[in-house]
């Protein structure tokens, strides 16, 4: 009647660990880019004053935890490097590569359309997007193609990864 329970992790923690955070990471931008800000979008909320305001706040704590995802996955990756011996380079320049977007974002691309879309001179109506956010938008979107395509990369590999 003594049984023993052995409970072994089949894969690396730092392997379950990368996947984790770039799943989250991942599902989490999907639905802030494709169903929260266009439902805010269509919804009219950008013709008005405080949608800066709130994008800027919804952003600025989603940044953060981007650049937390960020470093979990490069650290997984530096770790797994450097205790298997098959894990390859590409991981670690694809981390560098989602690491390097989440900062841009957060210290560059956030804060500009942020500026651009205040409105400062209380007596001007502000009727049309500027087209500098249209540009910046434009680089947004295109940064997060690269996320997307760059951590469903990263994610597929190290799903297949033998354990």
């Amino acid at each position: 009647m003594n049984t023993l329970s052995t409970f072994e992790l089949k894969r690396p923690i730092w392997q379950t660990a990368v996947m984790f955070a770039l799943g989250f990471w991942l599902s989490a931008s999907v639905v802030l880019d494709w169903v929260i800000m266009p439902s805010l979008y269509l919804s009219g909320m950008m013709s008005q004053a405080s949608f800066t305001t709130a994008g800027y706040a919804i952003f600025w704590n989603f940044n953060r935890i981007e650049l937390l995802s960020a470093a979990v996955v490069l650290t997984g990756v530096l770790a797994l490097r450097k205790t298997q011996s098959r894990w390859h380079f590409s991981g670690i320049v694809l981390s560098l590569i989602l690491l390097s977007i989440a900062i841009l974002d957060t210290y560059f691309l956030t804060p500009q359309m942020c500026a651009v879309g205040t409105h400062l001179n209380l007596f001007e109506t502000a009727s049309a997007i500027p087209a500098q956010m249209n540009l910046l938008h434009g680089s947004y979107f295109v940064l997060e193609a690269v996320k997307l395509i760059a951590g469903g990369a990263l994610l597929n590999w190290y799903w297949r990864q033998p354990i």
